[in-house]
């Protein structure tokens, strides 16, 4: 019996770091007949050369930069496989994904495979972490979805899933226009409507966690607004299959909606403070998620190591230490948030070392912020 071709549609946007060993681990794949599609979203570095240098191993489309939902779009168009899986260009696929992926869509009942990723730093080592790191659902998932919230609903991010071609004909083209980015989101929360889900226990890709992952440069007003919009998009593209949901958004917002809806609000008190550029220092215990609370602002996690969440320090004096690292490395402002206020009581030698330095310009039950270019 001939099997079935699958497909490896990689996005990509400025990721000249990453991009050949995405591209190279796709071509690796332990499964054949296999085609690789590279859709590349305008970017402005070496990343078209890269791909250039592949020749006919890979399926080139370069296209003007228009976010990850239009690259889904037009990887997905051009792609033949009956099973799709779309890979993140920084991140990396194991040997064996697709070829367990293709097995268990051989039921025609199976509409998604989804597995766990292993986290890796920018030059790929492992971090110990898999994300997501509950266990993933499997079967019919469609009461699951129904009774709880979006948030409540474990999955794994984009090139944590193989798609049979039934399904994705069903829902594309996706609705770029509100999937600029997660437009892996979009596949998601639709296939318990069309299908059962498997999943393999087992991690068959690596996530890499660097600094510039998408949602890390995002605000969280504009993570509120998207939220909407994602439901908006769910509900629109049901209702074109005959599916109905009743209260479709105060089913699914949960408690993280509201949070979310907390930390926008932070952003009006700070936008008078913070100039757009400065880097920030947020002392939030890591609490409010990899968002930023300002656009065009970038936030340091502190403590920080290689640009990720190192943890509270141990005493003052290497609170101190640190701070003064990334003072001089150019953070304007350092930022308190209301998960950090027992910083004040237990780092006190930290706390008065702040105040006798730096002017306070904002002191509430939200949020204390010291102005690092404004000596007392």
């Amino acid at each position: 019996m001939n099997k079935p071709l699958a497909s490896i549609i990689i996005t990509n946007y400025n990721y000249e770091r990453f991009l050949k060993e995405a591209i190279d681990s796709a071509l690796n794949q332990n499964y054949q007949p296999l085609e690789v599609i590279v859709v590349d979203d305008g970017s402005t570095d070496d990343s078209q050369q890269i791909i250039a240098n592949y020749g006919e191993e890979i399926i080139p489309l370069l296209k003007e930069n228009g976010g990850q939902g239009s690259a889904f779009n037009v990887g997905f168009a051009a792609s033949r496989g009956e099973v799709v899986c779309f890979l993140d260009a920084d991140d990396v696929l194991l040997p064996d994904a697709i070829a367990r992926a293709v097995e268990l869509l051989g039921d025609p009942y199976i509409v998604q495979v989804h597995w766990p990723l292993s986290a890796i730093d920018v030059d790929g080592k492992l971090l110990g972490k898999l994300i997501p790191d509950r266990p993933l659902p499997e079967g019919d998932l469609r009461d699951v979805l129904l009774q709880g919230s979006i948030e409540s609903y474990v999955f794994s991010p984009t090139s944590g899933n193989a798609w049979s071609r039934s399904y994705l004909e069903k829902i594309f083209p996706l609705p770029d226009t509100y999937y600029s980015l997660n437009a892996d989101a979009y596949l998601t929360f639709l296939s318990p409507f069309f299908g059962k889900i498997k999943r393999i226990a087992e991690y068959q890709a690596l996530y890499r966690i660097h600094g510039h992952n998408g949602t890390s440069k995002l605000t969280y007003s504009w993570q509120l607004s998207q939220y909407h919009n994602h439901i908006k998009a769910l509900c629109e593209s049901l209702h074109k299959h005959n599916i109905q949901i009743e209260d479709a958004f105060e089913r699914w917002k949960g408690s993280e909606y509201e949070f979310i809806q907390r930390l926008g609000a932070l952003e009006p008190e700070l936008t008078p403070l913070i100039p757009m550029g400065q880097g920030y220092i947020l002392v939030d215990m890591n609490e409010w998620g990899s968002g930023q609370l300002l656009d065009k602002c970038q936030s340091i996690p502190f403590l920080e190591k290689d640009g990720m969440y190192w943890g509270a320090p141990k005493d003052d004096a290497i609170a101190i230490k640190e701070f003064e690292r990334l003072y001089r490395a150019g953070a304007s402002f350092i930022v308190f948030g209301w998960p950090a206020f027992w910083w004040f009581d237990y780092y006190a030698e930290f706390a008065c070392y702040l105040r006798t330095k730096f002017r306070c310009v904002l002191d509430n039950e939200r949020l204390v912020v010291f102005d690092l270019r404004m000596s007392v």
